[in-house]
């Protein structure tokens, strides 16, 4: 990895962070807060969250196995993809490589931003080329996105593809594990001591089946993290966001439930896709989803749709000719779509 300090923007890298009222008495008890112009009444809600939501930080990092330090929370895991692009990546000078196909906010943060995005397509069997990827960098490519399990195609990526990758990059590699929990694929935040160039991305959206509250999880080397608390939003995680994960982190078992009831209902689910007749092909996942490949994607959408069943069309996305991303629901959920599909003409 080149050094820290030439990967990052200059003027990211001398900027003076914004100072919330609360930090200049860090470490001090306090009962009369007067600072910060915020009301004295409806108290529980007047007064602005943690910025730095520390106390949350310590419970999930008993969990993930990563130190409070090497944690950053944004509002969802599309805001750390921002700020990643927002520290490293100069507008209308850099470029960053990704696979392709993969999650579309990579490509659009690098179009907000300004910065040059250059794919590298997965092969036939979805799989990545470190060699390929290592090849589409130059002096200017400053990140490389990965995802794994990858969106759409639901597949682990070859994990000795992205250690190559790793070892052989001098800038910046992301690993977006949004669908870790349901594959036994080990975890890259695993390996965070090893790779100092590496940003691993993480959400409640999922496993932890909080989308609503917006939550998204980077792990990181603590300087790297600094720099996200260094440019990110002084308050950017709300308080009813904080209160609800630490109440489902404590909950935890309840959430190993659905994940496995996710994993059974998915073994059961393919199989049954697999015998429909407009069924061409299941590739392989280790999501909540699977991608299908069928007679006619377009023609299905919508017939489902007017059955008031929604799956999401990806005929359009490169090398996802022809296929539906299906999610894995409850029981009932899946039952009606093969229901509906049995029935299609």
């Amino acid at each position: 990895m080149k050094a820290l300090q030439e990967l990052v923007r200059e003027n990211i890298w001398a900027l003076k962070p914004y100072s919330c009222a609360r930090d200049e008495f860090k470490g001090r008890d306090a009962h009369v807060f007067l600072d910060a112009n915020e009301s004295p009444y409806n108290q529980g809600f007047n007064r602005y969250p943690d910025p730095l939501q520390e106390s949350l930080k310590v419970k999930l990092s008993r969990h993930k196995g990563v130190h409070p330090s090497q944690i950053f929370l944004g509002n969802g895991s599309d805001e750390a993809i921002d700020l990643v692009y927002r520290i490293f990546c100069e507008p209308h000078v850099d470029n960053v490589v990704a696979i392709s196909p993969t999650y579309g906010m990579y490509e659009v943060c690098a179009d907000i931003n300004a910065v040059e995005y250059r794919k590298v397509s997965l092969d036939a069997d979805f799989q990545l080329n470190a060699q390929n990827l290592l090849a589409a960098t130059d002096d200017h490519t400053k990140v490389i996105w990965i995802c794994t399990p990858n969106n759409p195609t639901g597949n682990d990526l070859d994990a000795r593809a992205i250690q190559q990758v790793l070892e052989n990059f001098g800038g910046i590699v992301v690993v977006d594990e949004a669908y870790s929990d349901f594959s036994s694929f080990p975890a890259f935040r695993t390996q965070l001591h090893k790779y100092p160039n590496l940003i691993v991305l993480n959400t409640m959206s999922k496993a932890w089946a909080s989308a609503s509250i917006r939550m998204g999880m980077a792990f990181a080397s603590p300087e790297i993290i600094g720099l996200f608390n260094k440019v990110k939003y002084p308050y950017n995680i709300n308080k009813l966001t904080q209160d609800h994960a630490s109440a489902l982190i404590d909950d935890a078992f309840k959430v190993q439930r659905w994940v496995a009831q996710i994993k059974e209902e998915r073994a059961h689910m393919i199989p049954a896709f697999n015998e429909l007749p407009v069924c061409l092909k299941v590739y392989p996942t280790g999501a909540n989803f699977f991608l299908a490949k069928v007679t006619d994607a377009d023609a299905i959408y919508h017939y489902l749709v007017d059955r008031g069943v929604i799956v999401r069309n990806r005929n359009r996305v490169e090398m996802c000719q022809g296929c539906l991303r299906i999610t894995i629901g409850t029981p009932q959920e899946n039952n009606e779509l093969l229901s509906a599909l049995r029935q299609y003409k």
